[in-house]
């Protein structure tokens, strides 16, 4: 079966892409066109490129102390990581590589910050598309490409179907990484792990700096506090709101959920508009955005919800 592939935006749960196509290759199907939005493209650039294999033993050998380097905190430019390392591995694996060169056609869908509107990388360099295209807003900064400043393919097409549309498939499959309903919260955080991950962050940028004078600057209470906001730690401890009924979320959390809810009302329009086959929707549950350490455990979800979907449809065509 020849299949076209929209893989969707959602940070460390896109390794379930990973299993997805796992799935579809172990079934010996045929994967003749991509398109990805930030992880998506991430994941959806390294298949094209033949490359999909080798940065999946990568990211399964990532520890968290690894993560957190490789997300180069900064309190300095327009997002809180650089991720410039985690794209220097990528870049590694891909060696230097054209788009139009690729054995799968592919495109990576960005958002043009200056001009508001979504755009399609279909060809230069792959780890510039996806470098554009993972540029999570207010997270890793954006990227300047071709005189166009660019952010995260997901801002406008989280689920990226258009770009296939015109794909010679037998079926079309679309990858969301945003399952269940963003409108209705998850209980109530526990101490967030997002909150841990950020502090640890800050523990490594620190230990990493060379200089007593930069240490100093990022020991200010200001530093301090720009971390923070990013964590529940940063609640504010003087809010006497005393209902517990409603979930208590730090600046991050907040910035989480308004994304997932503007996307999920993005993807219900492009699902109108260009229905796929076959919809295999990988729960927001299934790891928080920032735990690229839990490859081996989303890689497995995906493909265990590939496998279920495929059978589902392969028993819906028997029918």
């Amino acid at each position: 079966m020849r299949v076209a592939l929209a893989l969707g935006s959602g940070g460390a749960r896109g390794y379930a892409h990973i299993g997805v196509i796992n799935e579809l290759r172990d079934r010996g199907h045929e994967i003749v066109g991509i398109a990805g939005s930030s992880m998506g493209a991430l994941v959806g650039g390294l298949e094209a490129a033949g490359k999909l294999d080798e940065y999946a033993t990568w990211a399964s050998s990532l520890t968290q102390g690894a993560v957190l380097r490789l997300l180069d905190p900064t309190l300095t430019s327009a997002g809180v990581l650089r991720a410039e390392k985690i794209l220097d591995a990528v870049r590694e694996i891909l060696g230097e590589v054209p788009i139009e060169d690729l054995a799968i056609p592919y495109t990576a869908v960005t958002t043009d910050l200056i001009a508001g509107k979504s755009v399609w990388l279909q060809r230069g360099p792959v780890d510039d598309a996806i470098r554009a295209s993972i540029a999570i807003p207010g997270l890793i900064k954006p990227y300047v490409l071709d005189g166009r400043l660019l952010a995260d393919g997901g801002i406008l097409d989280p689920l990226p179907m258009a770009p296939i549309a015109a794909v010679n498939a037998d079926v079309t499959i679309a990858v969301s990484l945003g399952g269940g309903d963003p409108t209705r919260p998850e209980a109530a955080p526990e101490p967030s792990p997002t909150a841990d991950l950020l502090n640890r962050m800050w523990r490594s940028t620190t230990a990493l700096l060379d200089t007593t004078t930069a240490r100093s600057l990022l020991d200010t209470p200001t530093a301090r506090s720009v971390l923070d906001r990013f964590t529940n730690d940063g609640i504010d401890p003087d809010d006497d709101d005393d209902d517990t009924s409603v979930p208590r979320l730090g600046s991050f959390e907040i910035m989480n959920r308004t994304i997932d809810i503007a996307q999920a009302a993005l993807m219900r329009h492009t699902m109108a508009a260009h229905p796929p086959d076959l919809l295999i929707e990988v729960p927001r549950s299934t790891c928080r955005s920032l735990e690229f350490h839990r490859a081996d455990e989303v890689i497995e979800i995906g493909q265990e919800l590939a496998a279920a979907a495929l059978d589902a449809l392969a028993d819906g065509s028997d029918s």
